[in-house]
């Protein structure tokens, strides 16, 4: 019999206080934010002199809030079919469903209108800093969706494989038991991300403004649209092409853009 490992998922449910189910999706996602906020701070702290550590602390309680909300948004934006016929389900973020495409944009904003209008001062240098902590935080949180049996790709017979109970299997796929673990696979490729920016502070530690964060945003875009196409769960399509492939294309397309304008500047001896 050829080696193999084989993903099971234990119970969505870690325990119970006072009639309460916590979960383990709750509990990856509230770990992916400490580690996270925790390297970013520490990152802004040891490497970036020109971010104030204090307006940064301001910052986290609105990037937490504000990302949390828009990657939910979008997520229910792009799966009104079904939370137009189950309304209660979309305050159910327990269940799964939301977008990290969502929580980037709606992080970013928050960070445009918070640093830029509200302090006066300039975003990216904070945006820099977290692109680290986000990376981190996003390969730990990934693992919320191993617990709620999602964010898995076709069938596979590798002796790497995740098994999927039949609730949880698509119509298409309800006689096949063991699949990708395609968020096993994004996990992995964040923290790849996050050892690439970590090798970048320590070789270009005085690298211009943006340079981090769109390089994160570049690598996790290239890595995601290969993910995506193995994965079977993409809650919208345009034209047989899944949303978020399209959405990783064009945040690939624009972070190389923008690292090519920030190399230019910076080049050309401009304030970047």
């Amino acid at each position: 019999m050829p080696f193999s490992i084989v993903l099971k998922a234990p119970s969505a449910v870690a325990f119970n206080i006072f009639g309460f189910d916590i979960r383990y999706y709750g509990i990856m996602l509230f770990l992916g934010m400490v580690f996270g906020l925790f390297v970013t701070y520490n990152i802004a702290k040891k490497y970036y002199k020109n971010v104030n550590l204090d307006i940064l602390l301001d910052f986290f309680p609105w990037l937490i809030v504000i990302s949390l909300i828009s990657a939910r948004l979008y997520y229910v934006l792009l799966s009104l079919d079904f939370y137009s016929k189950y309304p209660s389900e979309i305050f159910a973020l327990w269940h799964g469903g939301i977008s990290i495409h969502g929580a980037i944009l709606g992080g970013f904003i928050a960070g445009f209108v918070y640093f830029k209008i509200i302090k006066k001062t300039s975003l990216m240098p904070y945006a820099d800093a977290v692109s680290y902590g986000l990376a981190l935080g996003q390969a730990i949180g990934r693992w919320g969706n191993f617990f709620n049996q999602e964010a898995f790709g076709i069938p596979s017979d590798l002796p790497l494989k995740l098994y999927i109970e039949p609730v949880f299997r698509p119509n298409q796929f309800i006689n096949y038991e063991y699949f990708h673990p395609a968020f096993l696979y994004e996990s992995l490729w964040d923290i790849f991300v996050f050892i690439i920016l970590c090798f970048l502070l320590k070789k270009y530690p005085a690298k211009p403004n943006g340079v981090a964060f769109f390089t994160y945003l570049a690598l996790y875009s290239f890595g995601r649209i290969f993910i995506e196409k193995i994965r079977v769960d993409s809650v919208l399509d345009v034209n047989n092409w899944p949303i978020a492939l399209l959405i990783s294309v064009l945040c690939l397309l624009a972070s190389l853009i923008a690292l090519i304008f920030i190399t230019y500047k910076n080049k050309k001896g401009l304030k970047t």
